[in-house]
């Protein structure tokens, strides 16, 4: 099989998974702001996440040739590896739940706080966790202060939420007292409601609508909560940073869970049982997410959260508006984590969180594409420039605290 030896290796590893799950969150976002439902939107991504894994382990998992102490992906299939199994599906539990929380998280709170909240919890808990199971490969001199931008990116990011929100609500305000028909926070309804749905074509990534509203303005907020599916006016900012701390939870266990199914540092292999391969354990990861996100998705087909609307099975398979973009996004993170084990495996675990700098990608999708923060304040642009450069000092650090695996 093909396995990353070095170093170099490694972090072109690392860069490429950082793009590609930089990527996928934008085009949930987008499908979310069109109306379309997270469950459908999530049920479609989650079997392209699987099928991604499955090409990784029946490609680069079964070239070459298979030996003892490193067998092939097909070989691992019928080992008596279950304890390595079962914390590979561990880790595929946490980062389903991690992944379903954040895509009601990015309703209530935008792409880029996030991305970067959640992001910065993980390094600040994930990392430290893998340093001491990868005994301590990566240079913790290095290593630490690069966590503690991290966390001060967390801080900053949580402000930066806040101020925003506060902005908003001074549009919609002074939007409320201008209109002459009294059209505010209350009068959403009056605005013309498209659903992506049922075939609505409204693309207010272009700036506007049939209205022409522009990004930024109280016309354009309310133009957006009309057409998306989570509707977050009148919601209080502890939902959405609440949403978004318990995802950076989840998303701290998953690489720790994934460094134990692959390098067994509590010994619960058997004697002579070699350890999982990157990609057997990514199978097995995969699979369990797959199987937690179906089912919680499936329940929330008919017993939806937050106020989404309720669905069906039947209204599911018969919605294909945006389920390419929906699959896309499925195997844009599939591919993108894959690459970040395969890079982990070889450099240390600790240092392969440096692709948690996927905000820096969203956040470029989330101002482009979305025009979040547009006419803003002030003090939200600087609190905002301060956050994206902590946290690319943060990654610059991480990336260099990289270690070699012997």
């Amino acid at each position: 099989m093909y396995m990353v030896e070095s170093k170099g290796g490694a972090i072109a590893c690392m860069l490429l998974s950082l793009l590609l799950l930089g990527t996928w969150p934008a085009l949930l976002t987008l499908l979310e702001r069109r109306g379309r439902l997270p469950q459908h939107t999530y049920l479609d991504y989650t079997i392209t996440n699987l099928l991604a894994a499955v090409i990784i382990a029946l490609t680069f998992g079964q070239f070459g040739p298979s030996t003892p102490e490193m067998p092939d992906f097909l070989t691992q299939l019928s080992q008596d590896n279950w304890p390595s199994v079962l914390f590979a599906m561990a880790g595929g539990m946490v980062l389903s739940l991690g992944n379903l929380s954040t895509q009601y998280a990015w309703a209530f709170v935008g792409l880029s706080v996030t991305e970067v909240v959640s992001a910065s919890i993980t390094v600040v808990i994930g990392t430290t966790l893998n340093y001491y199971l990868d005994d301590k490969i990566n240079k913790a001199e290095i290593l630490f202060p690069g966590v503690g931008c991290f966390l001060i990116a967390v801080c900053l990011g949580s402000a930066v939420h806040s101020s925003n929100n506060a902005d908003n609500k001074t549009k919609l305000d002074d939007y409320s007292n201008d209109c002459k028909d009294g059209v505010g926070t209350n009068g959403i309804s009056s605005f013309k409601q498209t659903n992506f749905n049922t075939g609505g074509t409204n693309d207010l990534e272009d700036g506007g609508s049939s209205g022409k509203a522009k990004f930024g303005t109280a016309a354009f907020l309310i133009e957006l909560e009309n057409t998306r599916s989570i509707k977050v006016f009148g919601k209080g900012t502890f939902i959405g940073l609440a949403i978004t701390f318990f995802a950076g939870i989840c998303f701290s266990m998953f690489s720790p869970a994934f460094n134990l199914a692959t390098n067994d540092q509590w010994h619960t292999l058997k004697d002579g049982v070699p350890h999982l391969t990157v990609y057997t354990a990514f199978f097995y990861f995969s699979s369990f997410c797959f199987v937690i996100a179906m089912v919680l998705n499936l329940t929330f087909l008919y017993y939806p959260i937050l106020n989404a609307p309720k669905s069906s099975l039947k209204a599911y398979l018969n919605d294909w508006n945006g389920r390419g973009w929906a699959l896309l996004a499925g195997l844009l993170c599939g591919f993108g984590n894959g690459l970040q084990f395969m890079g982990g495996q070889a450099a240390g675990y600790a240092a392969a969180d440096a692709v948690q700098a996927l905000p820096l990608v969203s956040t470029f999708w989330g101002v482009i594409l979305f025009g979040e923060y547009r006419r803003s304040s002030r003090k939200t642009y600087t609190l905002l420039a301060g956050m994206l450069f902590m946290f690319t000092v943060a990654v610059a650090i991480l990336m260099a605290s990289s270690g070699h695996r012997k």
